[in-house]
């Protein structure tokens, strides 16, 4: 068994706190321990509040990153000084480690409108030749992803990145885990887009800012009614603080 990382509550949920999240996953692969990663951020963090099987998956998950700005700066509220963690990023350093290491270590892309993921498999491959990526967008029929899901289970891909947005993710992985129990498991949310090359990340400056928010909401204004939790977790998050002190 690996070193067990420090856990610390925001608004309840546990977070599990390190330097170097990628290594520590590395090294859980290397011992055959499967991992759920759940990427926390305040939206997250707000719909557990009122929806319980997302509290239970986030309680139960393996390890729990904190994606979002507003968990950091919780965090910092609370005395801990953990640097953010963009799952996109995370995921992009284990895809790095285990592509090099070719058919051995498989990877898996699933979620997406299709065309998009399998785009964002053809962008890895041309730069990590050796990289075995198997890949299926999200919009299947029950009997494709039951063909999907067989071809999972044959392949044993070491990771498997899962778009499917929150919480809907999250509960595929839940239920599918036993598929590939020796697997990295972790969702992604929108990094299909990012890799395709259909949509762009937030410049370097909004990003070390903890502004990433506000360019996807600029790319994707649809999303301003799901932002409006993002005052009400910062009002909890100042509230606890106080109340802790």
């Amino acid at each position: 068994m690996l070193t067990p990382l420090k856990t610390f509550p925001v608004l309840g949920l546990p977070v599990h706190l390190s330097d170097d999240y990628t290594q520590w996953l590395l090294g859980c692969l290397e011992k055959g321990e499967g991992v759920h990663v759940v990427t926390i951020n305040a939206e997250m963090a707000m719909l557990a509040q009122k929806e319980p099987l997302v509290t239970q998956i986030i309680e139960d998950a393996d390890l729990v990153i904190p994606d979002g700005a507003g968990v950091v700066i919780y965090l910092k509220l609370k005395g801990e000084a953990q640097q953010r963690c963009p799952g996109i990023e995370l995921a992009q350093s284990l895809i790095e480690a285990l592509g090099k290491r070719g058919e051995a270590y498989p990877i898996a892309f699933y979620g997406g409108k299709p065309g998009v993921t399998d785009a964002a498999a053809v962008q890895w491959r041309a730069k990590i030749p050796k990289a075995e990526i198997i890949s299926s967008h999200g919009y299947l029929s029950p009997e494709e992803e039951q063909r999907w899901q067989e071809i999972i289970k044959d392949k044993q891909p070491r990771l498997i990145l899962v778009g499917l947005g929150v919480p809907r993710q999250e509960q595929w992985i839940r239920a599918h885990r036993n598929l590939c129990p020796k697997a990295i498991w972790i969702g992604v949310g929108g990094s299909f887009d990012i890799w395709s090359g259909l949509k762009s990340r937030a410049p370097g400056w909004l990003r070390n800012n903890n502004l990433e928010w506000l360019y996807r909401l600029y790319q994707e204004p649809w999303r301003w009614r799901r932002m409006l939790v993002l005052p009400q977790f910062f009002f909890k998050a100042v509230l606890s603080a106080v109340s802790s002190n």
